[in-house]
């Protein structure tokens, strides 16, 4: 039996006597970096709302225009998710009505590649009506 990795996330088995090919048992995703960053960019609207942030500093309605068929609620857990990871800061004023503000922290910032990447990828592959 042969042992051998084809990608970084996927190991195949060969029987050299009788040449099939199996897939092992998956791998433990909880250490996968690619899969731990899924879980926290995966959610609907995520990545929108940190490719809004990261042209600056954004109050909740701002967000909420941009961000054309996102309802509040959904708005709202989403952001707080996402300053539950440390991706968004959130700072409140004590001001009359009260004023709270979003950006992206160091770690979000971080992620604007990831979205770059996604952006290149879809004028390449996705904005073309030939494809």
């Amino acid at each position: 039996m042969v042992l051998f990795m084809r990608s970084p996330l996927v190991y195949y088995e060969f029987n050299t006597m009788e040449r099939t090919t199996t897939i092992s048992p998956s791998l433990d995703n909880s250490a996968c970096p690619v899969a731990r960053t899924a879980k926290i960019i995966s959610g609907k609207w995520t990545l929108l709302i940190i490719r809004d942030l990261a042209s600056g500093v954004k109050r909740f309605n701002q967000l909420e225009r941009s961000l054309d068929g996102i309802s509040p609620k959904t708005l709202s857990e989403r952001l707080r998710h996402l300053e539950e990871e440390g991706i968004v800061l959130r700072q409140t004023f004590a001001e009359v009505p009260p004023r709270v503000e979003y950006s992206l922290s160091k770690k979000g910032h971080d992620l604007i590649g990831v979205i770059e990447c996604m952006r290149c990828y879809g004028k390449q592959w996705l904005c073309d009506a030939s494809h």
